[in-house]
């Protein structure tokens, strides 16, 4: 009784607040219809596919979870592609969030020609990758490429940076340690924010160059280097238009990433079902990695009051 009473007493919504709520509806409805539409109804979708077989052609049968036994049990490149990823994402996100974090101090300095040099490092960030992969390709190709032409001359011998196995996976992350432009911004305003007196304080403290940027300036970017090592472990999970350009996941599986993988199964193999179990075990994963990171931040992640 209580609760109906509590119910019939609540103010009702007058006709102009209605009015101005429909409104309100009616401005983000172009939104709500699109993240239905392009979000909401691809997931459920995908989610439903990865229990069938599905090939595009004929209508989607159920199979439960025979994608995902197939996947962990009998598939014989899942082994060797998550190797690949796992090896490329260890690497790349924590290389290139160090290459970033350098870059921004550095262009933090006092130097001529400073905007010109930020202007320089960020331009790799705005280049399409399609761009890049071919600039690259030109660069590190082992029979027409310019590095291996001057190695040549100079009486050196050459280096298959894509061309062999052992040497592709490192050639694809010092070219993502290369574009990291949006994060060197990044950090690069995030030093401009470090408060000044800090780094007086320890000046008159005795510490020198190295002891300020270790225990001031690091401590005072860590949450900004977990933002961006989220985002580059993210990123390297999904990376798949570099490598695919560069080397089509080759030479021999070497850069076979989880990305290239999905794509087979997808749209060369026509296995819809397959790639959607798939995107949605990829999906668990980085979920899995970005939690981790999260709760392994509070040991190394400093964030400052206001009063501080």
């Amino acid at each position: 009784m209580a609760v109906m009473a509590s119910t019939t007493n609540r103010p009702r919504m007058s006709a102009a607040a209605r009015r101005r709520q429909l409104i309100g509806l009616l401005f983000v409805s172009p939104w709500l219809i699109g993240f239905m539409l392009w979000t909401i109804y691809p997931l459920i979708s995908s989610l439903y596919y990865s229990f069938t077989r599905y090939d595009l052609l004929r209508p989607p049968v159920f199979i439960g979870l025979k994608n995902y036994i197939e996947i962990f049990t009998s598939d014989p490149n899942f082994g060797q592609v998550t190797y690949n990823t796992l090896y490329y994402v260890g690497l790349s996100a924590p290389l290139g969030v160090a290459s970033a974090f350098l870059m921004a101090t550095l262009l933090n300095t006092e130097m001529r020609g400073r905007s010109i040099f930020r202007a320089i490092f960020f331009f790799p960030a705005i280049v399409p990758a399609v761009v890049v992969a071919m600039v690259w390709q030109f660069l590190v190709n082992i029979q027409y490429g310019a590095i291996n032409a001057t190695l040549q001359s100079l009486g050196l011998p050459v280096i298959p940076f894509i061309a062999n196995p052992a040497f592709a996976k490192p050639t694809i992350i010092l070219i993502h340690m290369w574009a990291q432009g949006n994060a060197m911004v990044i950090f690069l305003a995030t030093l401009q924010d470090v408060p000044r007196s800090l780094y007086e304080a320890a000046t008159v403290d005795g510490a020198n160059a190295w002891h300020k940027f270790w225990n001031v300036t690091i401590p005072m970017c860590t949450p900004v280097i977990l933002f961006n090592l989220v985002m580059g472990l993210i990123y390297g999970f999904q990376n798949f238009t570099l490598p695919w350009l560069l080397t089509a996941g080759g030479p021999n599986q070497a850069t076979e990433f989880y990305a290239i993988f999905l794509y087979r199964n997808a749209f060369a193999y026509l296995r819809m079902g397959k790639a959607s179990a798939l995107a949605w075990i990829l999906f668990v994963v980085v979920v899995f990695f970005t939690i981790l990171l999260f709760r392994t931040s509070a040991r190394w992640v400093y964030y400052s009051s206001g009063d501080e």
